[in-house]
């Protein structure tokens, strides 16, 4: 049997994994408890098991959380800032309003991917962060997405065969102004109101994708499929590019 793209990348990853974690969980969880704002700052917690762990108060910028199972974790505000949450468990995860700015979330762990069990970043800022991985009906509205790699690394043909699904996640009022989203997997997702100014479209599965108020001015829509895709209301259509390219346009909803 062939292991999935995402799989084998993470294994790859688990095989250069530091040894040990600067800190154990109850360390962790000790010092949430006695100070007013533990500061973790590029401290390695890789694999650590902190499942359930109230961190609103930590400082977590910069740190290492590579394959660290934060399931149902509460990070609501947490600086997260240049973290690596590569392989990490973010089952029920909330990251409501946490700083994410040029984190890396590579092949992170969603089990079973139901909805309720998709980690949250409304309102988060996630600027330039580094996003491949499997997010359907992941809440990202009202997040800060702004020159986001979302799409996939044609430059690396190992990780070229990964791609973001963000198929029915909300994304509504969003900015995704110059993210890279291309052949990102967005079929229904919620884009009502988002901000697409700049972004990369390149083949961008948006079949049924309602974009419903969105600003798409200079945004590149080459080969994106856009079957059923809701554009009432879209703001900068004769703006953008490549839609003489797209494809199914003329299904789309106007």
């Amino acid at each position: 049997m062939r292991t999935r793209p995402h799989l084998a990348v993470l294994l790859l990853a688990l095989a250069g994994a530091a040894a040990a974690a600067d800190l154990s969980r109850e360390q962790v969880v000790q010092a949430t408890q006695a100070a007013d704002a533990p500061d973790f700052s590029g401290k390695d917690l890789s694999d650590l098991d902190l499942s359930g762990a109230d961190l609103r108060r930590a400082k977590l910028r910069g740190a290492n959380l590579f394959a660290s199972k934060l399931v149902s974790a509460d990070l609501r505000g947490v600086d997260l800032s240049g973290a690596n949450l590569n392989g990490a468990w973010l089952m029920g995860t909330d990251f409501t309003g946490a700083a994410l700015r040029e984190a890396s979330l590579l092949s992170v762990v969603v089990l079973g991917g139901a909805v309720k069990k998709m980690p949250v970043f409304r309102n988060a800022d996630l600027r330039g962060a580094k996003i491949i991985a499997d997010l359907p009906g992941a809440d990202l509205s009202g997040a800060d997405l702004r020159q986001a790699r979302i799409g996939v690394n044609i430059r690396n043909q190992g990780m070229g065969q990964m791609r973001t699904d963000l198929t029915n996640a909300n994304l509504a009022g969003a900015n995704l102004e110059d993210a890279d989203l291309n052949r990102t997997l967005m079929p229904f997702a919620n884009l009502r109101n988002s901000n697409l100014r700049g972004a990369n479209l390149f083949r961008v599965k948006l079949a049924g994708a309602d974009l419903t108020g969105a600003d798409v001015t200079g945004a590149d829509f080459t080969e994106a499929d856009l079957s059923g895709t809701v554009l009432l209301g879209v703001k900068g259509l004769a703006q953008a590019k490549g839609l003489e390219r797209a494809e199914n346009l003329e299904k789309a909803v106007r």
